[in-house]
């Protein structure tokens, strides 16, 4: 089964992971990892990939919230540094709650068709309801 991360602004990544209990029924199956507005990424680099790496051979999908962002910066190097150490990882941006839904619900051992159905479950969930 593919790792679920969530890299992001504190506290959406948080407040993701709640509402994910709420709308699933029980606590999801994922890593949080919220970064403060005050945040010194170099000293969170390292600590990501530390978490990242205490299993190596699990294969992971990290979701960031903003493309270019500090969450995003801290996940991107973080991600180099695992994957030179073996890590199979995806990141993935703009992540919006059916994203982390459709990526607790498909939690596929297969990284590559996941991140590819959590980033067609967001399209669909781009709703004009007018």
């Amino acid at each position: 089964m593919t790792r679920i991360v969530l890299v992001m602004h504190e506290p959406l990544g948080s407040g993701f992971a709640a509402c994910a209990e709420h709308v699933l029924g029980q606590k999801p199956e994922l890593t949080v990892f919220d970064v403060e507005a005050d945040a010194q990424p170099s000293e969170l680099v390292p600590e990501l990939t530390r978490q990242l790496l205490q299993d190596p051979d699990e294969a992971t999908l990290v979701l960031c919230d903003i493309f270019g962002a500090t969450p995003f910066n801290i996940a991107k190097q973080a991600l180099k540094l695992a994957s030179e150490q073996g890590l199979t990882a995806h990141l993935i941006t703009g992540t919006n709650l059916c994203m982390v839904l459709k990526a607790l619900t498909d939690q596929q051992e297969n990284p590559d068709k996941l991140s590819e159905s959590v980033r067609l479950g967001a399209l669909r969930g781009i709703v004009n309801a007018d």
